[in-house]
């Protein structure tokens, strides 16, 4: 039995057209199940590549023909899927079927999906796969992230391990440190990516460089992930001194540019880079265009602003569990740092002068008393702050604009 012609139909078609995401939707794991028990079905694993080789050939005149170098590259590629679409549907049955199994299926299924990634990327580094198949590149790289997970999932739940795993319980074995060992895995495949993007060297309108901020993101979102943020400053870094030879970072997808823009914006706040990021609030009338953005930014922007440490700190609390969904709640905590550095400029300001007497200048003091900071920081909390404590908050700010 043969692969079912619609397979290579929508391969020669996607090929004709040089459509991408069409191409990329035949490396789709997540079918229904019976589509994926049928291509699993559908051939043996003696004859899988002579039957994929002779299917693509088959459709040459479709897809104006292709090279024997590639062809056979699409070939191993598919033939992966073929194995990788096996291990996914037993994954799946054994998840519904309940099982307790030792068998460790979503590791197998990563395992499987990583040697799908490694025939594409040897199609795109030997075989001459074109710039515009990149989608596929996508689809398989953000599932190798999914079925990381999992199988780390997996392994922390599972509640015997088989052979192969108990293998690696040794002395020096530690079991918290290898609660992300496939996500850790996974973030090393992915950073290969990365440099087989980064570092190509056809032309731009050729180049897989096309595919670098895709695969960065990717990156970023492991590495948060993983609680390893440090780590990301190899991808920044990597793409500022690539600026000359990527393409304008505005001809990216704008989904692209927002995602990494979000990504860069966290790291600068968890370095206390705030020039990087505060060039200006977010306005109300920018806000108003987008209610639920509104709802939850709106107060900490104003509060930011005027200095409002105690309604900061209650508007924080008040979105709290919508921020941690997003993940961004410690990074708005350190806006309150920006909050404490506008009131300490606002009492300096109104208090930095002694009185003047009729008819004369005022005098700026030398100094301003502890005690008005401390007043200005307790202003509508019940709780007051002491006079030490608020004059470590000033060598702090201080230390910190010499810093930057």
């Amino acid at each position: 039995m043969e692969f079912k012609p619609p397979f290579f139909h929508e391969f020669a078609e996607a090929w004709s057209g040089q459509e991408g995401p069409r191409l990329a939707r035949t490396l789709a794991p997540d079918l229904p199940t019976e589509k994926l028990r049928k291509i699993c079905d559908s051939q043996n694993a003696h004859d899988i590549k002579s039957t994929l080789k002779r299917g693509l050939q088959g459709n040459a005149a479709l897809v104006g023909g292709i090279d024997h170098q590639e062809v056979q590259g699409w070939v191993e590629v598919y033939a992966a899927y073929w194995h990788a679409a096996r291990s996914i549907l037993s994954a799946r049955l054994s998840s519904s079927e309940g099982s307790q199994s030792s068998q460790l299926v979503w590791t197998k299924v990563y395992a499987s999906w990583t040697e799908l990634l490694n025939a594409l990327l040897r199609g795109y580094q030997s075989c001459g796969f074109e710039v515009w198949t990149i989608p596929c590149l996508y689809v398989v790289c953000k599932h190798l992230r999914i079925f990381a997970m999992k199988a780390d999932d997996e392994r922390n739940n599972s509640s015997s391990l088989d052979d192969n795993a108990a293998e690696t319980l040794q002395d020096d074995f530690d079991p918290e440190t290898n609660k992300r060992q496939k996500l850790e895995d996974c973030a090393r495949v992915l950073s290969r990516v990365f440099m087989v993007c980064q570092t190509d060297r056809a032309p731009l309108e050729e180049s897989r460089k096309w595919g670098s901020y895709y695969i960065a993101n990717l990156l970023l979102k492991t590495y948060f992930k993983l609680n390893s943020a440090s780590l990301s400053k190899n991808i920044l870094n990597s793409l500022r001194a690539g600026g000359r030879d990527m393409p304008d970072f505005k001809a990216f997808p704008k989904s692209q540019q927002v995602t990494f823009k979000y990504h860069q914006g966290v790291l600068a706040f968890l370095e206390e880079n705030y020039v990087d990021v505060f060039h200006t609030l977010p306005t109300e009338k920018l806000l108003a265009q987008y209610p639920r953005l509104q709802k939850l930014f709106l107060p900490l922007c104003r509060c930011i602003k005027r200095g409002e440490l105690h309604k900061f700190d209650l508007a924080l609390q008040e979105g709290e569990d919508e921020f941690v969904k997003r993940r961004i709640y410690l990074t708005l905590e350190r806006g309150r740092d920006i909050a404490l550095r506008n009131l300490l400029r606002k009492v300096f300001i109104a208090r930095g002068f002694e009185e003047a007497k009729e008819g004369e200048k005022p005098v700026r003091r030398s100094r301003v008393p502890v005690a008005e900071f401390a007043a200005a920081i307790s202003l509508g909390s019940q709780e007051k702050i002491d006079n030490d404590e608020v004059e470590c908050l000033l060598a702090n700010m201080i230390y910190k604009l010499i810093d930057a």
